[in-house]
């Protein structure tokens, strides 16, 4: 469904100091300096997928999404999504995908999002009967309700959000490009949003390509995950299997009917937090059951959850194991 080989993206970028002085002398001499956001980066996706695409800030994740998009140009390496190259634009590809950016909208302020379906479905030229299918099932997945009818710009962030991802799928795309779908969202609303992306791709068979800060939107929704670090990929594959990794350690949560002392509990593991009768232990998983075992006979215990090192933790880990990218063959100085 996508196949990535070698993409690369560079911008040239004019630097100067501050001062009247620096920019008169720009006028005549322009410093430029190419930055680098995409350094060569390979994978493929087969249809149906739901990968997380993942990284800091700058990493070059926004960069990779428009060009597989088509909104930019790649400066060296190719892609092909559903058999199109995605620069090219060609009709019959937009009119099967879709890219969802959470910090843009495309629903239009002081209409109801009800006229933005109606352009979409003129834009999309899609059979009436199709569309008021397609609406009637997104509107139910989403529980639009009442929503389509008034104005966009007095509905909340999160009713927003959910009338932008009926917008951005009345055309039934085959591939989902996501970039922050649930910023800004409350809890309650972003499991709305993660558990209708679920449901459109098992229901649809849609290939989803998902980037997010939100470590539970990534845990929700994607088995296999793609790391990028300053434009160079340095993981691809399960989520599961990067954790054992990275933090093959587990953690034990435990609840007390009363506070204990740090040394009864630092004996069956290191202690990562203590907070009255609430204990997180850190304990290698050979001597889990050991120190469940322990734990369970020495104090008195209300509640013990086991799980994975935290994602955010992981990911910190393995940006800090990195190696920093080398510069790609024949990237512009």
């Amino acid at each position: 469904m996508i196949d990535v080989r070698a993409l690369a993206k560079s911008y040239r970028v004019h630097r100067r100091p501050p001062g009247v002085g620096a920019a008169f002398r720009a006028l005549f001499h322009r410093n430029v300096e190419a930055v680098h956001a995409v350094k060569g980066i390979s994978f493929r996706i087969e249809p149906g997928e739901r990968v997380g695409f993942l990284g800091p800030n700058g990493a070059g994740k926004t960069t990779t999404l428009k060009m597989l998009s088509g909104l930019l140009h790649p400066t060296g390496g190719e892609a092909t999504v559903l058999g199109f190259t995605p620069f090219r634009r060609e009709p019959a590809y937009l009119s099967q995908i879709t890219l969802v950016m959470g910090q843009k909208q495309q629903l239009l302020w002081d209409l109801p999002p009800s006229e933005t379906f109606a352009i979409n479905q003129a834009v999309y030229q899609i059979p009436m009967a199709a569309f008021r299918e397609t609406l009637a099932e997104l509107s139910a997945l989403l529980e639009l309700g009442e929503l389509v009818q008034k104005p966009t710009r007095q509905l909340s962030l999160g009713e927003r959000m959910k009338c932008e991802l009926c917008a951005a799928l009345l055309h039934r795309p085959k591939v989902l490009f996501l970039d922050e779908p649930t910023i800004g969202l409350d809890v309650s609303m972003q499991a709305t949003v993660r558990a209708f992306v679920k449901a459109y791709n098992e229901r649809f068979g849609a290939t989803v390509l998902l980037t997010s800060h939100d470590m539970d939107d990534v845990l929700a929704l994607c088995p296999r995950v793609l790391v990028i670090d300053q434009g160079a990929l340095i993981y691809d594959g399960p989520l599961g299997e990067l954790a054992r990794q990275l933090k093959p350690e587990k953690r034990i949560q435990l609840r007390l009917s009363e506070a204990p002392a740090r040394e009864q509990v630092a004996r069956f593991g290191t202690v990562v937090a203590l907070d009255g009768a609430q204990v997180t232990l850190q304990v290698p998983q050979p001597r889990l059951a050991e120190s469940v075992t322990g734990l369970l006979a020495a104090l008195s215990v209300v509640d013990l959850t086991v799980e994975n090192a935290p994602l955010e933790e992981v990911m910190s880990e393995l940006f800090r194991r990195a190696p920093a990218p080398s510069q790609p063959d024949g990237a512009p100085r």
